[in-house]
């Protein structure tokens, strides 16, 4: 918020952000965090991580969150995906306020609309790299053929078409990882929430995955928020936002 009380654009309510790029600012606003406030607590004192952030996303964007490690950026990435409750404020995907979704269509707007990576890839170990992509169109029903077909088509655009029936044991790290992303994006969801991807890769293969999530943007046009350390992802992204003391601060954009 300005002194008058109206927000301000992009990034959030911090002095120093700049304006927004005319291209984008002219694309639809996909996501909207207002006023986000979120707070832990250790014993009896009161740990705020987030005080009064607000930012926005527009489709097509790509958006690097950097900072120290401690500063929130995981738990933003959280409140954004809906997988925790801020402490007050609200975010706003496609005009819709999802913490006034009930539990059932939060998880169908996580399934549909959302794709998360982790720094860890989470791949069920006892199931082939097509049938650990094949997971979430299978929980929104779609018959198991179309499934596997769009699970092949996803392993193939992230160079995996050779290794289908690869369990993750058998698969290399930076491998894991690309089927971990061809699982978030599955389904073609809008967004793309990734938590520090690349932080248990070497310095090429996180390239080639950086590399991947480009491609993902330009060929499908899914949205990217990462939160990353790694310096040459943050040059890669359109916007680079930092959170310090709770806030973002547009860093380049």
């Amino acid at each position: 918020m300005n002194e008058r009380g109206q927000p301000l654009p992009r990034a959030a309510a911090e002095p120093g952000a700049t304006a927004a790029r005319a291209g984008t600012a002219q694309s639809e606003l996909l996501l909207r965090a207002e006023a986000l406030d979120k707070s832990f607590f250790d014993a009896d004192r009161e740990i705020r991580v987030l005080r009064g952030l607000t930012m926005e996303v527009r489709a097509g964007e790509e958006i690097a969150i950097v900072g120290q490690s401690g500063t929130g950026k995981s738990t933003l990435l959280h409140i954004l995906g809906s997988l925790e409750a801020p402490s007050a404020g609200k975010v706003f995907f496609e005009g819709q306020d999802l913490f006034l979704l009930n539990q059932r269509a939060l998880a169908d707007f996580r399934n549909l609309k959302l794709g998360f990576v982790f720094q860890f890839h989470y791949l069920l170990a006892d199931f082939s790299a097509l049938e650990n992509v094949m997971m979430p169109a299978l929980i929104a029903r779609l018959p198991e053929r179309e499934a596997e077909r769009r699970a092949g088509e996803m392993l193939e655009l992230v160079g995996l078409a050779d290794k289908l029936g690869r369990r993750p044991a058998e698969l290399s790290g930076g491998e894991q990882q690309r089927v971990a992303v061809a699982r978030a994006v599955v389904l073609h969801p809008r967004l793309v929430l990734a938590d520090e991807p690349t932080g248990n890769l070497d310095p090429q293969t996180a390239d080639e995955v950086h590399q991947l999530f480009h491609q993902l943007n330009r060929r499908l046009g899914i949205t990217l928020v990462i939160a990353t350390h790694n310096e040459a992802l943050m040059r890669s992204m359109g916007r680079a936002l930092r959170l310090r003391e709770g806030r973002l601060f547009e860093e380049r954009g």
